[in-house]
């Protein structure tokens, strides 16, 4: 899949991004997937407003929000980012909806 982009946008000093950047790179490794992983510092309200920025982390696949369902959502911040988990809340998205966005992402290039 060469030319697929992997966002992950943050605020500084968010504890979750290491977390985050590691399930995308095991779930590409997994997939067999060759995609360009690009992370992007959102420092100010105006950027994470310009960046449609949902908090930190945000996992974009192809410029599409991991998160099923999250692209209505219209607030904007920079605080931390918290993700449904089946029991629990995490700071990072779930593994299947990296995967899920990574598999979509390939068959919209096929």
């Amino acid at each position: 899949m060469a030319g697929l982009v992997i966002e992950v946008l943050y605020v500084e000093h968010c504890p979750c991004v290491p977390a985050a950047l590691s399930l995308v790179h095991r779930v590409c490794a997994e997939l067999d997937v060759d995609a360009e992983v690009r992370t992007t510092l959102i420092p100010d309200q105006a950027t994470a407003e310009r960046a449609r920025f949902l908090g930190s982390p945000t996992v974009r696949v192809a410029g599409r929000d991991v998160e099923p369902g999250v692209e209505l959502a219209g607030e904007y911040s920079l605080e931390c980012r918290l993700y449904r988990h089946e029991h629990r809340l995490a700071g990072y998205p779930q593994e299947r909806w990296v995967r899920n966005a990574l598999v979509a992402a390939a068959a919209d290039r096929t």
